[in-house]
């Protein structure tokens, strides 16, 4: 039982993560798009001043586009009821790990031996990027696909 209440708690955490991600890269995604169609005052440092700026605020929003990937296959297996099993090695991964890393898929383990190998018997690490929404209705939320977020970047 204590399991389940901790994979209650998990969920809780993963789902408040996945809000907040949401809320930060959509902030991030208007930012850029905003500054992509300003008109630029100054010098040359001012132009490699603000460049350098968007290219720190694009790589972010990647980095939290890739965080929210994991957190939303985190909690489409929650609800599958595959959730806390090693992809891997099929086996529990402990609560401490989950607790540390609540999107993890892999044991320590196996999590060694994808860093060293690349992948894990049929485990390649591949995610599925095409959709990251786990709500079937669109009136539900919003959902993001990565593709959309590139058309959205390239305007």
């Amino acid at each position: 039982m204590a399991r389940t209440d901790a994979l209650l708690q998990l969920h809780k955490t993963l789902v408040a993560r996945r809000t907040e991600l949401r809320k930060r890269l959509g902030m991030e995604l208007d930012v850029l798009s905003n500054n992509k169609g300003m008109q630029r005052a100054g010098d040359a440092a001012d132009a490699a001043f603000d460049a350098s700026g968007e290219e720190i605020s694009s790589q972010l929003a990647e980095l939290e586009a890739k965080e929210l990937v994991q957190v939303e296959r985190a909690i489409r297996r929650l609800k599958q009821g595959t959730y806390g099993k090693c992809e891997g090695c099929q086996t529990k991964i402990p609560m401490a790990r989950l607790s540390a890393l609540p999107y993890s898929t892999l044991c320590i383990k196996c999590q060694r031996e994808f860093e060293r190998e690349g992948s894990v018997g049929d485990y390649t690490g591949e995610a599925d990027y095409g959709r990251i929404g786990d709500s079937r209705n669109p009136m539900d939320e919003r959902e993001f696909r990565i593709s959309d977020l590139e058309i959205h970047l390239s305007r």
